[in-house]
């Protein structure tokens, strides 16, 4: 029996709708799921692979566990990063050089607003107070929680289907490029559910003081009143073009980082005559599985990810002590963004506010995987 769920609708730039109840969920047996040759279109290919598995006792209950856990762990590493965050998005979206020799070399007098960590943090602190920090976090858990839900619970379908079986021991035998792939694709569906609120989080946060949009909802109605439906959907193809390597990066080299832990703890356990069954990886190996798969994935992936806040935030108004504004259509596609941003900002403007970026990714990828594998196992031991 197909299991109905709530359909969401996600209008993008070609007014597109999504299902995730056609995504997640159906009724085709796993048998015809790897053969699909008679099935009439990609749709019904997709299908199979959702419902793989799906026959399994439990399979609902599994579904329900990854989307909670995910979005109570998103939400925990959201809040706990977010100063980090509002620090990075501020260095993202500043179009002057952060360095005096950079300025020097490109004739622009315009001093910058940010030139660093400490320096932004003291400003933001001095300009807006303690809740600067958090400027834009509500619509950031209204983002991340179901996009972390999303997320957990379609890698957890593909692994399913890959792995021919639910149980999270066999997900870790699959190969490397198998939880990458796995890793992407489920970002993307996250990507796509949650979009409008990543677009509304940057926004906020980024606008300083004093602020023109005073909350999240007059900037929902502004951008729908100056740029229509398509207005929050800006930046979602390079969004979904970074989104592929990043999740796919940061998932598949968990993975591999806690299979190497597992198998240290063998090693060890051996050595030390120890031979136990139980090599599971402790909390703290966790984390430190969660920082490294999230500081390789940051580090790779970040060019693209000012270019996505460029895009987001073309037209927004701020005060001019914030610097240059980003004029609509500054940008005409991805690599004219790139080119433009080099042009006149050099390489190292493709890496604003990288270290900042990395030093919030790396505890905000560590908090996530530790908190998810936590209520996860949690809401396991309560619902059984």
């Amino acid at each position: 029996t197909s299991l109905h769920k709530k359909r969401l609708r996600v209008e993008s730039p070609r007014s597109f709708s999504l299902s995730l109840s056609r995504f997640l969920f159906s009724s085709i047996p796993p048998q015809e799921a790897l053969n699909p040759k008679g099935y009439s279109d990609l749709v019904s290919i997709w299908r199979g692979i959702w419902g793989a598995g799906m026959e399994e006792p439990g399979q609902l209950k599994r579904a329900f566990i990854d989307s909670l856990a995910g979005a109570l762990a998103g939400g925990i590493s959201r809040t706990v990063t977010s100063p980090l965050d509002v620090i990075k998005i501020r260095f993202q979206v500043q179009l002057e050089p952060t360095s005096s020799w950079a300025l020097l070399q490109r004739d622009m007098y315009r001093p910058s607003k940010y030139t660093g960590i400490l320096q932004a943090s003291k400003d933001i602190f001095r300009e807006e107070g303690l809740a600067g920090f958090w400027r834009g976090n509500v619509p950031a858990l209204l983002m991340y929680m179901p996009y972390t839900a999303i997320q957990f619970t379609v890698l957890h379908k593909l692994k399913t289907f890959a792995a021919g079986s639910s149980r999270s021991e066999d997900h870790l035998q699959l190969s490397p490029y198998l939880s990458y792939v796995s890793g992407a694709l489920a970002g993307c569906a996250a990507t796509i559910g949650s979009y409008p609120f990543d677009l509304l989080r940057t926004i906020l946060a980024s606008q300083g003081e004093p602020k023109i949009y005073p909350n999240m909802r007059s900037a929902f109605f502004d951008i729908i009143q100056t740029r229509g439906i398509r207005g929050l959907y800006a930046g979602l193809t390079p969004t979904l073009v970074e989104i592929i390597p990043y999740a796919g990066l940061q998932f598949g080299s968990y993975d591999t980082f806690k299979r190497w832990m597992m198998a240290w703890n063998r090693y060890r356990n051996s050595k030390l005559g120890l031979y136990e069954e139980d090599n599971s990886a402790s909390s703290f190996q966790l984390f430190l599985c969660g920082f490294a798969a999230g500081t390789c994935a940051k580090a790779v992936c970040h060019p693209l990810d000012v270019v996505k806040k460029r895009f987001q935030i073309e037209g927004l108004q701020r005060h001019p002590k914030y610097g240059a504004r980003i004029e609509n259509q500054t940008y005409k596609s991805m690599l004219h963004a790139f080119r433009e941003i080099v042009a006149k900002e050099g390489f190292a403007g493709l890496y604003k506010g990288i270290f900042p970026s990395l030093v919030k990714s790396a505890p905000a990828g560590a908090v996530t995987f530790v908190a998810y594998e936590y209520i996860s196992d949690w809401l396991e031991s309560i619902l059984t």
